[in-house]
């Protein structure tokens, strides 16, 4: 009978007949580790088969080992590789070793699209900037606009006045003539906001459009709101008349000469510093008569001479 064989017999037979006893679950039992140097019992797992039948006794030395063996080194390596590498590696409250967590930033086109629409916010920036300065600066020189220089002549004074016979260069006998004289006028910069740089072109004594004395004004800077009061010298020497001379009708013993003064006044004012300039420019004409016998100076009314 099957009781009566001995443990030995049912060895042998067992691995004949592996269709009559089907295979049983293994278990497998956590142990901590002699491994880990705190002595917590997270560290290792080692694995004890349970039988469940004579077969699967660990009385078996070619399954029970192996198993022991294989499962012991499989989870213990796992603990042994990670624990191992520091000693003093810091852990958390559930006693598990602490490590670093890396964040994934993104594929390599998310991050050329962030770098694109940086550039791209950059750029618009700069054009709003840009833009709405442009803006401003037409704003204020279009406010600045407005504020001319104000020119007015005063008078003027004969210093010196000569008419006589001569020549040229050329040894052409004609009249010439003599003059200087000083220029007196008035300037005002009504701009409440900034000042100008004031100069002119040359101040010419003309008469039938040969120039018999000519002076220029030096350029200076301007206050806002402020009066100046400015004088050219005007000089002329020996300038001849030729054809002209018929009609001047003075002498050396005196007479009267009709000239003509003509001249232009320009201006700039810095509204921005560099960036935004007014310039104005002013021609003014005034019609004279020199009496060579008077001393007095030739004082102009405000309507006889014409700025434009």
């Amino acid at each position: 009978m099957l009781s009566a064989k001995s443990e030995s017999d049912v060895t042998s037979l067992a691995p004949s007949s592996p269709s009559r006893s089907p295979k049983r679950p293994v278990y497998y039992v956590q142990s901590p580790s002699r491994d880990s140097h705190d002595g917590d019992k997270s560290s290792s797992m080692q694995a004890t088969p349970i039988s469940h039948s004579p077969l699967d006794s660990p009385s078996h030395p070619s399954f029970g080992r192996h198993s022991r063996n294989s499962s012991t080194s499989h989870f213990s390596g796992i603990f042994r590789s990670s624990s191992g590498r520091k000693g003093n590696r810091k852990r958390n409250d559930k006693g598990w070793p602490e490590c670093n967590v890396i964040l994934e930033e993104g594929s390599y086109d998310e991050l050329e699209d962030k770098k694109f629409m940086r550039q791209f916010q950059a750029l618009i920036a700069l054009f709003s900037f840009v833009l709405l300065f442009t803006i401003f600066c037409l704003i204020i020189w279009g406010a600045s606009r407005p504020y001319k220089a104000e020119v007015t002549v005063r008078s003027f004074v004969v210093n010196n006045f000569y008419v006589g016979e001569g020549s040229d260069s050329s040894g052409v006998v004609t009249k010439m003539v003599t003059l200087n004289g000083t220029l007196r006028m008035n300037i005002y910069n009504p701009a409440p906001l900034f000042g100008i740089h004031v100069s002119s072109s040359p101040v010419d004594l003309v008469f039938s459009e040969i120039t018999v004395a000519t002076g220029q004004l030096k350029k200076y800077y301007q206050p806002r709101k402020s009066h100046r009061t400015v004088l050219v010298n005007l000089e002329g020497s020996k300038v001849p008349l030729y054809g002209a001379g018929s009609s001047f009708m003075v002498s050396q013993g005196g007479g009267e000469a009709p000239l003509m003064l003509q001249f232009e006044i320009r201006s700039h004012g810095d509204v921005v510093g560099k960036l935004v300039r007014t310039r104005h420019r002013k021609r003014i004409s005034c019609p004279m008569v020199i009496d060579s016998t008077s001393p007095k100076p030739i004082k102009f009314k405000k309507d006889i001479c014409t700025y434009s």
